[in-house]
């Protein structure tokens, strides 16, 4: 799952995100409901992605990175949520810059870059997805790539840590009848990764076109981006199966 970004890119996506994410929050209103995140307000979303990022800094300066029910509560009680959340991003950022290239530190996924690569990247898509959730609180639904434009290499990158790094982790299974190869392919970059899938069972992804899928996902590469991560609903699928609405349902991506 190496990247072929470096740190400067996924930090600049990062504070990018950020950015809209708080402007996105402000637009909304903290009492918001997430269509993207049911469970959740643009508060809890606010909180939880401020608490991640000050998970990831007390991980990378081998602090104890333990106390997010601390941190998560130090966000309820300030009295300027997202300034608050202002000031994680800017310490993540800060702290990512100073680690040195061969630090130590935890990571989780396979393949994984070293951890100050690792978390630049990490909480790059982190932080751009729940952009994303932020603004479908404005909408009041999931958004388009219109509503909210993505990178091509950021969206390509971030396909690739959820299809090679977080669904191979064994922990999402498809509840599948049959064994199927699904082929998702980026119409305007080329990019392309084959996903090997059977009932319950880790999947398996390969870079590159399978011949003859019994799944075709394709769009935009940021529209599969949205799409894969559950955030968007502009992929086409070409099949026959009803997959996507197997991978919504059973693909929960968790934050560590």
């Amino acid at each position: 799952m190496p990247t072929q970004l470096g740190p400067d890119e996924h930090l600049a996506a990062l504070l990018s995100a950020g950015e809209r994410l708080r402007d996105a929050a402000h637009r909304a209103g903290p009492a918001a409901p997430v269509p993207t995140c049911p469970a959740w307000d643009v508060r809890k979303l606010v909180l939880h992605t401020g608490m991640v990022h000050r998970w990831a800094r007390a991980n990378l300066r081998g602090e104890p990175a333990n106390k997010t029910r601390h941190w998560q509560d130090e966000g309820a009680a300030v009295p300027d949520l997202l300034a608050w959340f202002a000031d994680g991003v800017a310490a993540l950022v800060e702290t990512i810059r100073a680690t040195p290239d061969d630090a130590k530190a935890m990571v989780f996924l396979k393949d994984a870059p070293p951890p100050r690569r690792f978390w630049a990247r990490r909480q790059a898509h982190e932080t751009t997805i729940h952009a994303a959730d932020a603004v479908a609180a404005v909408l009041g639904r999931a958004p388009t790539v219109d509503d909210f434009p993505v990178d091509p290499a950021i969206a390509a990158d971030g396909i690739d840590e959820l299809l090679c790094g977080f669904i191979t982790r064994g922990r999402n299974k498809l509840p599948l009848t049959r064994p199927m190869t699904i082929v998702v392919s980026a119409q305007d970059t080329g990019h392309a990764w084959t996903i090997v899938a059977k009932d319950n069972a880790p999947l398996a992804t390969t870079i590159g076109a399978a011949d003859r899928p019994d799944i075709q996902l394709t769009g935009t590469v940021a529209q599969l981006y949205l799409g894969l991560w559950n955030r968007g609903e502009e992929v086409i699928e070409q099949g026959d199966a009803d997959f996507l609405s197997i991978w919504r349902k059973s693909i929960k991506v968790r934050w560590s």
